[in-house]
C-alpha cells in the first residue's frame, strides 16, 4: 500500500471504532434490560457490528484518501531534486553532436539558449564568409531539432554591463545555478576558475573512445603525409589521428598497423604506430 492510503485507512479504522463504540452503548442500553442473556446477546452483536464497522471504515477510508489528504494540504507529492539547466554556448550548437547526445538521454533538464548567443548565431549565418554562413545555418538548424526533440527555453537576459558573450555565458550559468556546455576550450577553463560546472562534448567524446594500448593492431586507410619526413596519416572512425610511421609510402592505402604509443593532448587523442609489413 501506497502512503496515502495507509493513511486513510488509519483514519477509517479509527472513524470505524468510534462509531462501534457508539453502537455499543445503545445496543447494551436496549439489551441490558433481559437481564444476563440480553447482555450476551448484545455483547455478540457489538462484536459483529464492531468487525462490520472496522472493515467499512478501512474499505471507505482508503479510497478516500485523495481528497482527505488533498483538503488538508498533505496529497500533493514531494517535489524531487530540480533538474539542473544547461547554458548551451554557440560552438555546441554550431558543432551538432548535442542532437546526438541529447537523443540518448544522457542530457537531462532544460538546455537554455541565451538570446545573445542568438544574436550571434544569426550573425554568423549571415556572414559574406560562406564557410561561416554554412556554419551558421546549421547551427540554426541544429536548435530547430533541439526544440522539438527537448525541453528548448530561450533566456532574455543579456547583461548589459557585460560586453564578452564568454562572460555573460558565466554569469547566466551561475544566476541559474546551471551548468555550462560549451567545445570553447579557453571558456570551459574560465567558468572552472568562476567555479561553474562544465561539460564538454570534446571531453565526453574522448572519454567514451575505445581504448587503445601500445601493440594492439588496427587498420587504417592512411589519406596524407604527416609533418616529419616519411610519416604518414590516417583516422579512425571516430575521428583519431593515427600517425604511421614510414607511412608515406602507403599514402592510399589501407594498411594494418601496429600502435607504438599513445598521446592525449588537450585537443584529443593522438595514436603513433608503424606498418606490420
Amino acid at each position: 500500500m501506497s502512503p496515502p492510503e495507509i493513511v486513510g485507512g488509519a483514519i477509517g479504522l479509527i472513524v470505524g471504532l468510534l462509531i462501534a463504540f457508539l453502537i455499543r452503548l445503545v445496543l447494551l442500553e436496549w439489551f441490558s434490560v433481559a437481564g444476563a442473556a440480553g447482555t450476551y446477546i448484545g455483547l455478540a452483536l457489538y462484536l459483529i457490528v464492531s468487525v462490520f464497522c472496522v472493515y467499512l471504515g478501512v474499505r471507505v477510508g482508503v479510497k478516500q484518501r485523495l481528497g482527505w489528504l488533498a483538503r488538508t494540504g498533505a496529497a500533493a507529492p514531494a517535489a524531487g531534486p530540480r533538474a539542473i539547466p544547461k547554458i548551451v554556448d554557440t560552438s555546441v550548437i554550431i558543432d551538432g553532436r548535442v542532437v546526438d547526445i541529447a537523443k540518448t538521454g544522457f542530457l537531462d533538464g532544460p538546455l537554455v539558449v541565451p538570446r545573445f548567443v542568438l544574436r550571434e548565431l544569426q550573425m554568423i549565418a549571415d556572414s559574406l564568409d560562406s564557410l561561416k554562413r554554412t556554419r551558421g545555418r546549421r547551427g540554426l538548424e541544429v536548435l530547430s531539432t533541439l526544440q522539438e526533440s527537448m525541453d528548448l527555453e530561450i533566456a532574455e537576459s543579456d547583461y548589459a554591463d557585460i560586453h564578452e558573450v564568454d562572460a555573460k555565458l558565466v554569469r547566466l550559468a551561475r544566476d541559474r545555478k546551471g551548468k555550462l556546455l560549451t567545445n570553447d576550450y579557453n571558456l570551459n577553463r574560465v567558468a572552472q576558475l568562476e567555479g561553474v560546472s562544465v561539460l564538454n562534448i570534446n571531453e565526453l567524446t574522448n572519454a567514451v573512445k575505445p581504448v587503445v594500448l601500445p601493440g594492439e593492431e588496427l587498420n587504417v586507410s592512411i589519406i596524407r603525409d604527416g609533418k616529419e619526413q616519411n610519416q604518414g596519416v590516417g583516422y579512425l572512425d571516430d575521428g583519431t589521428m593515427i600517425v604511421v610511421e614510414n607511412g608515406k609510402r602507403l599514402i592510399g592505402e589501407h594498411v594494418d598497423v601496429q600502435v607504438t604509443s599513445v598521446l592525449q593532448t588537450v585537443a584529443g587523442r593522438m595514436i603513433f604506430a608503424r606498418p606490420k609489413r
